[in-house]
Parts: C-alpha cells; structure tokens; sequence
C-alpha cells in the first residue's frame, strides 16, 4: 500500500518536465499556498472536466493566494497538446516515471470499475507558504471536486 500524506507532513520537492518545455520546482513555489493535483490521463473526460474546472476557478484561487499545479504521467508533448485544446492557463507537469506521484501517495492500489488496479490515485494536495501539507485528498471525484475544494477552503 502507498504511504499517504497527511496535513503537516512536507510536501515532497520535485523538479519535473512542464507543457511548456521547461521544469518546474516544488521549492520555486515557496512562499506560495499551492494546490497540487494528480490525474491519471489527459485528454480524458473526468480528467479534461477536472482541469477545466481547475481553469475556470483559476482566477478566484490565485486571487486567494493559490497556485494550482496539475500533474501526470503523461509525456510533455502530451500535456502541451492538452493545454493548448482545453486553453489550460496553469502548469502541468510530467511524472513519466510516477516517482513524485508515489511520494504523495497518489500511485498505487485503487478501484476501478470493481477491480483493483494500480495507477494514479485521483488526489489533490494544499500545500503551505512553507512547503507542508494542508490537505491531502484522495480518490477525489472529477467533478464536482473543485467547486467543493473551493468552498472547504472558503474561496467564493
């Protein structure tokens, strides 16, 4: 079973491949609350629904003081093809190998469809000005998950 985080745990840092062909750092961040979220496949529909609703909340959170990270195992190339179709205004980030995935307890065991499988734990992470966890969600609904994300963290 995948160890799970829990709020005052550190984040995991990370350094990962971005759509945009740079990397983005978990330390950069620093200073800034981060909602950090794992999907399993972009270009899905829970997962297209899921950061289109991350978009179009986008404004409301930063103006609360959020970055929001997106973040897979799908390759690059793949996520810039998912920003650019779905307009996506924030990062996303490439886990090929789901080594950050598996640190935030976001890879392993789950069900689906009845069965269990193993791949990536549908999970949302808030992550503090100083790089500890806040919240650690897992087996979170694709929709419906931001609305509710945004009224636990009293965000209008």
């Amino acid at each position: 079973m995948t160890e799970r985080l829990s709020p005052g745990d550190p984040a995991p840092d990370f350094t990962l491949p971005t759509d945009s062909g740079g990397t983005l750092t978990l330390k950069e961040l620093r200073g800034r609350r981060v909602v950090l979220y794992a999907y399993p496949a972009a270009m899905t529909p829970g997962c297209t629904k899921q950061a289109c609703d991350f978009r179009d909340s986008l404004a409301s959170l930063q103006a609360a003081g959020y970055e929001v990270v997106g973040i897979s195992p799908d390759t690059p190339a793949r996520l810039a093809t998912f920003r650019e179709r779905d307009a996506i205004t924030f990062p996303l980030v490439s886990d090929r190998d789901k080594s950050v995935l598996t640190a935030y307890g976001a890879f392993g065991e789950k069900q689906l469809y009845g069965k269990t499988v193993t791949g990536v734990i549908r999970s949302t992470f808030v992550i503090d000005e100083n790089g500890v966890i806040e919240r650690a969600l897992y087996n979170v609904k694709a929709t419906g998950h931001v609305a509710k994300l945004r009224r636990d963290l009293g965000i209008d």
